[in-house]
């Protein structure tokens, strides 16, 4: 550094040496790659030290610059958002049939529009964004979206098809001001955009009703907004600095790693952009959703009877009964574990091979029954006969008799017929013969001696006197029907479970039992409104389901899944309409050209990023130019590749149920790394060529890129806007010769 005097200004400062003024410059918020090639271009002038950088072109003022800068930005913009639309709206309502898992987010819209509460294991802002678009764009809500192939007939589906397009259709749009933000190359932001724009699995995603486009929406504008507040971390507390830090909460990481100092200094501050604001948002949403969704519909029986109590149209809701449990009362007893059911019972006896076969089967049911009810009785079943009837206390003995069919409940030490290390539980006696394998002793959870068992808000569980065991329902199903020739160990589905009495006598959710309903006309009654759960409650209540729901979600015996292994390379696809020639026909499946590209390109990013790294390492000396490349590489491209495994890898440690469609989230980040690193590789043709040949070369493979990308879209759009006629693999097929896997099946 050298001191230099200013005699008009009779001060002393110091001259700043380049990579001073850089970091200064870096300081005020111009990226270093971005201020190395504008000074290289002598569109930035070096600046005093008490100066900023200055934009300068050659022959015209920096903010001509700065206005043909964002000329072409906008005309770049306009270009990648008409093709955009125009290829995610192209033929938005055909077909006028439910597609694939429209059957589900249509049905759930429709709710919405009816005010119609539901259980589903995904929060509910994407189902609601879909209610509200069809309630402007003029749908009734009262198309029941039963089975796909269903016919829309006079119904306005158009509307709800056409949101989510338009949200798909921005993530061209992102993904270039993203890469743009990370590589500061408009060719690397126009490759992206190619890739995603011409990509035939990214349309068919979305055109449909479904909550993957709003899912990729919602990820793309967290990313950009993530780089957009990276780029205003120099500039704390400036209008955008505030604007991308309500708008994002992935920057807090990239905050944290890249400047400690700015986070310690405004910790309070990031945390609450970072994390109160995301979550005051998710908890209003929820508050919407209860408020609008207000009566009683399919799926609300997995909820409390308080949660249920607040449903119109309910059997709970705005009833009275008698608040504690009495000897002589008429209840029904419901499982509180995940898709707990019902204690039920029924004529049919177990049939031939298992033990106690003349014994009548109990199970638990998932919906409200008569076969349901059971009476409560002394073991002596002396009940009072007038007066008030004496109430149930904790650790009490009862006996609990079948309504419907008088028998009592009952279990001895016969293993049970699918879980064989529980012990049987059947319907024994009648007209209250039995034996004293018919005692259960009633536990409150928690509970202490001469505790009341109340109704809707004691957990309780019933161990078996004879065989000290609790009762409690399985996973394992009975088949469907009532042909009882035999059980298979069934997982999974609606059919009625398994009751067992088990000897292992943990307090787990599968024992404990809630008394739901409660007649006896001896005891007074309470409201219901009383136990009416507040927000929080229910908040929580939901999210617990929420998190066992998608636990559950376990593949079926013999269902047809999808492996994680088999989505970068385009395995299998999804049939969204359609199977046979007649018929018209969607297959969800990336472009093939475009997906194996990307995953070439993964390959040589690492390799690229490998070489730089061992050339600079090895002290080789690198030109300003490749050290700007390597940059863009390093920080832009490896914060892509994170984005990628973060998205991807966690599918290999899951057990749930996987599809195809869950690749599209990493699909958007690889295909964002495939622009940088084709980008990157064409602009070093001159290691190869010299000039001006390594000029042609690049022009060449950019034109190559192009080309194939637009050829192979034009191969294979049908499997987007609809293909009829031959199947694929038939004469005359417009598919013809394209079926280059045989696990695809168009």
């Amino acid at each position: 550094m050298r001191l230099t005097v200013e005699a008009d200004r009779g001060h002393v400062h110091a001259e700043e040496p380049e990579n001073s003024r850089l970091l200064r410059v870096c300081d005020r918020g111009l990226a270093p790659s971005r201020y190395w090639t504008l000074l290289r271009t002598q569109e930035v002038t070096p600046t005093p030290p008490t100066g900023r950088a200055r934009l300068s072109p050659r022959g015209g003022s920096g903010d001509g610059a700065a206005g043909r800068q964002l000329l072409l930005l906008l005309l770049l913009l306009l270009l990648v958002g008409g093709l955009s639309f125009s290829t995610r709206l192209y033929n938005i309502s055909e077909p006028p049939q439910v597609c694939w898992d429209e059957t589900h987010f249509g049905k759930m819209g429709s709710y919405y529009i009816n005010r119609t509460f539901f259980y589903d294991v995904h929060p509910p802002l994407g189902k609601m964004l879909i209610g509200l678009a069809g309630y402007m764009s003029g749908y009734d809500g009262t198309f029941p979206f039963i089975k796909p192939g269903d016919k829309y007939e006079h119904h306005n589906y158009a509307g709800m098809r056409a949101f989510c397009a338009v949200l798909g259709s921005f993530l061209p749009i992102f993904a270039y001001l993203t890469v743009l933000e990370l590589s500061q190359s408009h060719t690397a932001a126009l490759i992206t955009a190619a890739l995603l724009i011409f990509d035939t699995g990214s349309i068919t995603i979305s055109q449909y009703i479904l909550l993957d486009p709003i899912l990729l929406f919602f990820i793309m504008a967290a990313v950009l907004s993530m780089v957009k507040f990276n780029q205003q971390r120099h500039r704390p507390f400036t209008a955008s600095w505030w604007l991308w830090l309500s708008v994002t909460s992935g920057g807090f990481l990239e905050t944290s790693t890249s400047h400690w100092s700015t986070l310690q200094s405004t910790s309070w501050l990031v945390f609450s952009g970072l994390i109160l604001l995301p979550l005051l948002l998710y908890v209003t949403i929820f508050a919407i959703h209860f408020v609008v969704l207000n009566k009683s519909g399919p799926g609300d029986g997995v909820f409390s009877a308080a949660f249920q109590s607040r449903l119109i149209g309910n059997n709970l809701h705005n009833v009275s009964m008698p608040e504690y449990l009495a000897y002589g009362s008429t209840i029904t007893v419901k499982n509180l574990c995940f898709s707990g059911g019902y204690l039920h019972s029924h004529w049919d006896l177990y049939p031939e091979g298992v033990a106690a076969k003349q014994q009548q089967q109990v199970t638990a049911y998932l919906h409200k029954d008569d076969n349901n009810l059971w009476l409560v009785h002394r073991q002596d079943h002396n009940e009072s006969q007038s007066g008030t009837p004496d109430l149930v206390r904790h650790c009490y003995i009862i006996q609990l008799a079948h309504k419907e069919t008088t028998r009592n409940l009952h279990s001895h030490l016969y293993e049970a017929p699918l879980t064989k290390k529980h012990f049987q539980v059947t319907g024994y006696g009648i007209n209250a013969t039995g034996d004293t394998n018919d005692l259960w002793q009633v536990e409150v959870c928690g509970g202490r001696k001469g505790d009341l068992v109340k109704v809707l808000r004691s957990k309780v569980r019933f161990r078996h006197r004879a065989a000290v065991a609790f009762f409690s329902p399985l996973a394992r199903l009975f088949p469907s029907g009532k042909s009882n020739n035999h059980y298979s160990d069934l997982k999974g589905g609606w059919e009625q479970q398994e009751v067992t009495c088990s000897p292992y006598l943990k307090e787990t959710p599968s024992s404990q039992w809630n008394i739901e309903d409660h007649i006896n006309p001896k005891l007074p009654n309470i409201s219901l409104s009383v136990l009416k759960p507040n927000f929080l409650e229910m908040f929580l209540e939901s999210h617990v389901l929420m998190i066992r729901g998608s636990s559950s979600l376990k593949p079926k015996d013999n269902e047809m899944t999808s492996q994680p292994w088999h989505w970068p390379i385009n395995y299998q696809g999804i049939r969204f309409s359609g199977v046979i020639a007649t018929q018209y026909r969607v297959y969800l499946l990336g472009n093939p050209v475009i997906w194996w590209m990307n995953l070439a390109c993964l390959g040589m990013y690492l390799v690229m990023v490998v070489v730089a790294s061992v050339a600079l390492q090895r002290g080789f000396t690198l030109d300003q130019r490749r050290m700007e490349h390597s940059h863009v590489l390093k920080r832009g491209g490896g914060l892509l590749l994170l984005g990628w495994i973060i998205h991807y890898a966690p599918f290999f440690t899951m057990d749930r149920i996987l599809f195809y469609h869950h690749y599209f989230p990493a699909m958007l980040f690889s295909s964002m790394l495939t622009g940088v690193t084709l980008d990157v590789l064409l602009q070093n043709t001159d290691l190869l060529l010299r000039l001006p040949y390594s000029h042609w070369l690049k022009r060449g493979g950019q034109m190559l890129f192009l080309f194939t990308v637009l050829y192979s879209f034009y191969l294979f759009h049908p499997l987007s806007y609809g293909m009829t006629g031959p199947l694929a693999h038939e004469p005359g097929s417009a598919m013809a010769g394209l079926k280059w896997m045989d696990s695809w099946e168009f």
